[in-house]
């Protein structure tokens, strides 16, 4: 469900607003000032989308802009500017101080609820990647590398690890890598070393009988 905030100091828009949203199943905080907005967007369960009135006690809706947009834990918040000003520099100042979108009242409201679908595709998408990166960054913490040159002895094979001990390959990779081991045979080894070992064996086996 997707937690919208408004804030609006009108009485009446305020109402309007909260009445529509709630009908269109939206969960709806509501807001009366610039820094009640501000608190509530900052809470760690903060809607995704805002919807911001320009002129409102304590904080205008463009300093709730600015101050959101300077923190990066909440670039991710979708704010709509809800104004009476309809001129062009007012909707760029608007929207260079950081707001997603803006909407001159009285707001008509198919219009409004076009637009609020726009932020929840935006807010979804990124909920979505924000849950992809930090799935990246797990994966990253739990990835070990092997990197330089290994001193490696060329008869028995063993490596010098970090702290001049000699140990088994296997040892060594399993400590820096992820990687597990499942011991086999190969078929030089199985011909050079096993298969010799097996005809002994059955050799002394048919002597013994």
């Amino acid at each position: 469900m997707v937690k919208i905030l408004i804030a609006e100091d009108d009485p009446v828009s305020c109402y309007m607003l909260e009445a529509t949203l709630a009908k269109w199943g939206y969960t709806v905080v509501v807001t009366r000032d610039g820094a009640a907005a501000f608190k509530a967007l900052q809470q760690d369960d903060a809607p995704q989308i805002a919807i911001l009135d320009w002129m409102m006690p304590n904080l205008d809706g463009l300093q709730v802009c600015e101050r959101l947009r300077q923190n990066p834990l909440k670039q991710g918040i979708y704010i709509i500017l809800l104004t009476a000003r309809s001129e062009k520099q007012d909707i760029i100042r608007g929207l260079e101080v950081g707001a997603d979108d803006y909407i001159v009242k009285p707001f008509d409201r198919d219009e409004l609820r076009a637009r609020i679908r726009v932020g929840c595709r935006i807010a979804e998408l990124q909920e979505a990647l924000a849950v992809r990166v930090s799935e990246l960054e797990a994966a990253l913490a739990n990835v070990k590398q092997l990197q330089g040159i290994l001193p490696i002895c060329s008869h028995c094979k063993k490596v010098r690890n970090d702290d001049n001990y000699w140990e088994q390959v296997e040892t060594y990779i399993s400590t820096h890598t992820d990687a597990e081991f499942s011991h086999s045979i190969c078929p030089d080894c199985f011909e050079s070393i096993t298969k010799p070992q097996i005809e002994a064996l059955k050799e002394r086996l048919r002597i013994e009988s």
